[in-house]
């Protein structure tokens, strides 16, 4: 599997994510769900972790040309987009464990592992959102509300919800589509019913 490959695949789902990204889930200004966690969550898992956090990064920093960014400071829109973003990809720890289980036949694991390896990229990432939100955007809290709760029940509920959302879905992928959770050449043998 050459790399080149991979980066390729890696830059089409960054894409892939970026582009659902811009389909507004957002609820108020501070809550939403991210679309785009599903096949970084899926291509992470596939790749693993390296692949997965290089794929994340373009994802943050596709943000940029789209003028996609809230801009406060530079600190800001780093810790925002292409580090947050980029913590994504940490989805990937969980990839040879998905795999393995898949190979073994054993969808239980394979499942378990999925939604651990979502709540570990979106976790990740959201964590930076929080501190961003701590950080830069306190003074915008509604209600007065102390930044560190204001941005933890912010960012947790958008990330806990994404993670949600994300895990249901990846978990569907691998119940009918187990393949693309295994790079080319990784063999799933069918079970015969008898």
């Amino acid at each position: 599997m050459s790399k080149t490959r991979i980066m390729i695949e890696g830059t089409i789902v960054a894409a892939l994510a970026f582009m659902l990204s811009l389909i507004p889930t957002s609820i108020g200004s501070s809550f939403t769900i991210s679309l785009g966690m599903i096949p970084m969550v899926l291509f992470a898992l596939r790749r693993g972790v390296k692949p997965g956090l290089l794929s994340a990064f373009i994802w943050g920093i596709l943000h940029f040309p789209a003028g996609d960014v809230y801009f406060l400071s530079v600190v800001q829109v780093l810790i925002e987009y292409p580090i947050a973003f980029t913590f994504a990809g940490f989805a990937g720890l969980y990839a040879k464990k998905v795999q393995q289980a898949l190979i073994d036949q054993d969808i239980k694991t394979a499942r378990k592992n999925i939604i651990y390896g979502t709540f570990a990229g979106t976790g990740a990432r959201f964590f930076w959102h929080f501190i961003a939100g701590v950080v830069f955007w306190g003074s915008y809290a509604l209600w007065g509300m102390n930044p560190w709760i204001f941005s933890l029940v912010m960012n947790g509920l958008s990330g806990l919800a994404t993670a949600v959302v994300t895990a249901i879905v990846a978990v569907v992928i691998v119940e009918k589509v187990p393949q693309l959770y295994l790079p080319k050449g990784s063999k799933l043998v069918e079970k015969h019913s008898h």
